[in-house]
């Protein structure tokens, strides 16, 4: 099978006319085609009045070797590679070891514990949140009536964080043995459309993604994995045994004591009482950068026509979506983050008197506004040095100054960007409605973000106007505060993917700050269970 790559096609192509794109390529007859399959499609928007589909292409000729030869110098042509996920251990039949723990039900820890189930590890799965369907109920009591569950809510629970998100799949981490496409190809078996095997940037949608973990759960207990629901793990059971630092064993909420020494970390972003367990343990975290700003809102058809042009409301386009990125004269760079076509602004936080925002949308990507984070980078050296945990502080004190700028209720401070760039408090709506919910209480921004963000995104919005017309809209309205980009701290690991300097953890995910986003804390919690595996049952 040979693989094509940079067929590029209009929009309104038809099937055949890809064919004979196909042999056209090749310089074979249309007879000497024997089949053609879609490995990828994306788009090329940069002429809005003719935009064209960009393929990847799995093509079946008569003659492959023939065509490989005469087109040795293409390097759009080349053979299929093999990106078939094989594991690189199973358990012995029967295998009646020690059975490793996961801790945390999200992406990296979904993943992770479905890999070491299928090699027959039996794992169990301790998640301090409940199980989707009902961490739904709980999500859903904080946007509808302002009343928070701080173990149940869109940092915690199955599915972790990204469950009420986008669903964005994609990601731009190394991947040389195609661990992504394990993940999508779980997924799809899960129940998620067919369609995220092929397309460029594939999303799922919150919907769909409720019922795909479900299914990924029921898929890992018929393997013998085992759920706790509901418990948090208080602390962690550190020994020192010849000349080095073993985990022993986990002490739970239940008051049950879980003896474990082969434990995946992958407790997400938010985990900041088990961030300052594992710092009292003596286990090795450092501060790492993450970023700060705000939720901005366009309805979504000012983006599908900045983006689209004229063919804006294609179905085959969906809903347009937008990168981008500044560099301010105060030397931060403002960057947009967590895009969401056709979505809403959510209520995000998992600690009470805090306001965190977010995005999410369904697989339809139909409602009424686009959103994105519009944040700026900050890091330890500059912002808050001195500690491994200072940046969760900075954290805090911008959420608690946004539950004040909001009214002291969960709703969220927002403000106009006419408003914004003058410096004086918003006082009512213009054009564009917010969609945050349980409401939006205008104000002024400035009250809740540091001095420099102000400053940086006061720069910004004016080049991103350029951009995207209508982005700089003096309706616009942005909502605060964004903090929760990325973990704020990693949680130092070896080649072996265990803790620098404790034996037996194994930090992984973005809570342990080695992803950033749903397929890749899904790759890492792959990556991990195989060394743990690895060390578990050997090679």
């Amino acid at each position: 099978m040979l693989r094509l790559t940079d067929i590029t096609l209009p929009l309104d192509h038809t099937p055949a006319d890809l064919d004979a794109a196909v042999a056209q390529r090749l310089a074979i007859a249309p007879a000497d085609l024997e089949r053609v399959s879609v490995f990828r499609r994306g788009n090329d928007a940069r002429r809005k009045n003719a935009i064209k589909l960009v393929y990847a292409l799995d093509v079946v000729v008569k003659d492959e070797a023939g065509v490989l030869a005469r087109l040795a110098d293409d390097p759009h042509v080349r053979p299929t590679p093999d990106i078939s996920y094989r594991f690189p251990v199973r358990a012995p039949e029967g295998w009646a070891g020690p059975r490793p723990v996961v801790i945390g039900a999200g992406p990296c820890g979904l993943l992770a514990a479905l890999i070491l189930a299928q090699m027959g590890l039996k794992p169990i799965i301790i998640e301090r949140g409940k199980a989707v369907r009902e961490r739904t109920k709980d999500t859903w009591g904080l946007w509808r009536r302002s009343e928070l569950n701080p173990e149940s809510n869109v940092q915690f629970g199955e599915g972790g964080a990204g469950t009420f998100s986008d669903g964005k799949l994609y990601s731009r981490i190394k991947d040389p043995r195609h661990l992504g496409r394990k993940v999508l190809t779980e997924f799809v078996k899960a129940g998620a459309p067919e369609d995220i095997l092929t397309e460029a940037h594939p999303h799922i949608g919150t919907f769909r993604l409720v019922t795909m973990v479900m299914s990924m759960r029921e898929t890992i207990e018929q393997l013998g994995g085992e759920y706790r629901f509901g418990t948090r793990v208080e602390d962690f059971e550190i020994a020192q045994e010849d000349g080095e630092r073993r985990l022993k064993g986990l002490h739970l909420s239940t008051g049950e004591f879980l003896e474990a020494e082969h434990v995946i970390m992958a407790v997400g972003h938010s985990a900041r009482d088990t961030f300052e367990v594992l710092h009292n343990r003596g286990v090795h975290i450092e501060a790492k950068p993450f970023a700060i700003g705000v939720r901005i809102e366009h309805p979504q058809s000012w983006v599908d026509k900045a983006r689209y042009g004229p063919c804006a409301g294609n179905p085959i386009l969906g809903a347009a979506a937008y990168a981008l990125s500044y560099k301010a004269k105060n030397g931060r760079t403002v960057y947009s983050f967590c895009m969401c076509p056709g979505g809403r602004v959510v209520a995000a936080t998992s600690e009470e008197g805090r306001v965190v925002t977010n995005g999410m949308s369904q697989y339809s990507r139909a409602e009424f506004n686009a959103n994105s984070g519009l944040v700026v980078d900050i890091s330890p050296e500059r912002d808050f040095p001195g500690h491994p945990l200072a940046g969760i502080e900075l954290q805090r004190r911008f959420e608690e100054l946004a539950y004040v700028a909001g009214g002291s209720n969960y709703q969220a401070p927002g403000q106009k960007v006419s408003d914004f760039m003058a410096g004086r408090p918003s006082t009512e709506f213009g054009e564009v409605t917010p969609s945050y919910q349980p409401g939006v209480h205008l104000t002024d921004l400035a009250q809740c973000l540091p001095d420099f963000v102000i400053e940086a995104i006061r720069e910004a919005l004016p080049v991103f106007g350029r951009q995207v017309p209508g982005y700089d809209h003096p309706d616009v309205v942005m909502t605060g505060v964004e903090t929760r980009t990325s973990s704020p701290v990693r949680i130092g690991r070896g080649r072996d993917c265990q803790s620098l300097n404790t034996r037996g953890l194994y930090p992984a995910g973005e809570g342990a700050g080695y992803a950033g986003g749903i397929l890749s804390a899904a790759v890492d919690g792959i990556r991990v269970a195989e060394a743990l595996a690895l060390e578990l049952v050997g090679a």
